[in-house]
């Protein structure tokens, strides 16, 4: 079977960018993206609907905008957005559904996800593909997300998907996962979300096919937050090799990659927070509170993560990286720890929740 791509430069990419996407680009990117033959195309704010109103980086367009840039531009695949239950209202979705949106994923952890049972609701009565996207999954065993999973398909969900949201999965701990959902559901759609910490995400995505998924997320140049997204011209290439390239060009891919994406790209080589985040299982929502403690108590950000993720790789609230910071500034006694030229990395690195 040919597993489906989700592209999600639209979306994902956005993060690279300050969520400064304009209209024009929305537009030639999601024509380009329909043309090649996408079955499925992402848009919006990276943090997904509502999070341009709640102040949680301000995109250049509105929802309404990405909404109208993409039923207009889509004309042969389906195109969808993200929502955060508390972040995305259920009014945003009445709008989507006045633009005929195709798709929704809902991002929730596993603990929450029972609070987005209105948002499950709404989007299929609106006839709106209905996908739930377990943020940071591999804080749960595979078991634990097997059973949340069955939970969402009882709810009414067409579409599960294992989230790699800090890009520190290894491919089989990711095999697991997809072969936990299947052994209670044998028939489950499966989704894969990854990102590029450790230079896993095609490894990642592919053993998520082997294991059964049915639908990989990946975003052209691997265009994403932090490291980036499993990248759209080489996972198309592996399936090429594969035999499943299905009616996609893979040069036609790249020409658009490499036109309407790279000249956005302004990081180079690899960036040892990012690496460090995917090692420790650290998601970069946080990130704001490691670069004001670790500049307040002079710590290097890197052994901050790791410390703090010795505890909890799901929060990181600031009492718990303060108290880290204090220790690691003890051991060092104030000294040798303090790398400024992090400065730069903190100043561009945007937050998800």
């Amino acid at each position: 079977m040919i597993p489906k791509i989700l592209e999600c430069t639209l979306r994902d990419g956005s993060y690279e960018i300050d969520f400064q996407f304009s209209k024009k680009n929305a537009d030639d990117i999601a024509t380009a993206l329909d043309d090649a033959g996408f079955e499925l195309i992402e848009v919006g704010h990276g943090v997904g609907l509502g999070a341009t109103e709640k102040k949680i980086g301000v995109a250049l367009e509105s929802d309404e905008v990405y909404m109208e840039s993409a039923a207009k531009s889509v004309k042969n695949g389906k195109w969808g957005m993200f929502a955060i239950p508390g972040i995305a209202t259920l009014e945003h979705l009445e709008v989507a559904k006045n633009y005929d949106m195709d798709f929704i994923r809902i991002g929730s952890t596993i603990e929450d996800f029972p609070k987005s049972e209105a948002f499950v609701s709404s989007a299929k009565s609106k006839g709106m593909m209905t996908c739930a996207n377990f943020m940071k999954s591999y804080a749960a065993k595979p078991e634990e997300l097997a059973r949340a999973s069955r939970m969402a398909f009882e709810m009414g969900v067409d579409a599960v998907y294992v989230v790699d949201s800090a890009g520190g999965m290894l491919p089989n701990e990711v095999k697991l996962y997809v072969e936990a959902i299947l052994a209670e559901k044998s028939d489950a759609v499966i989704g894969f979300h990854g990102h590029n910490n450790l230079g896993l995400g095609i490894g990642n995505a592919l053993a998520a096919i082997e294991a059964g998924a049915s639908i990989v997320d990946t975003s052209l140049q691997g265009f994403g937050r932090s490291a980036g997204n499993t990248t759209t011209e080489q996972m198309l290439g592996c399936l090429a090799r594969m035999g499943l390239e299905g009616n996609i060009d893979p040069i036609k891919v790249m020409d658009i990659g490499e036109e309407l994406i790279k000249p956005m790209i302004e990081k180079r080589g690899l960036t040892s927070i990012d690496t460090v985040s995917g090692m420790a299982l650290f998601h970069s929502s946080y990130m704001p509170v490691i670069h004001d403690v670790s500049t307040k108590y002079r710590v290097d950000p890197r052994q901050l993560i790791s410390a703090v993720c010795s505890e909890d790789i799901v929060n990181a609230d600031r009492e718990l990286v303060e108290r880290h910071a204090k220790l690691i500034a003890e051991a060092h006694n104030k000294k040798g720890a303090w790398k400024p030229s992090y400065k730069n990395y903190f100043v561009n690195e945007q937050a998800e929740l």
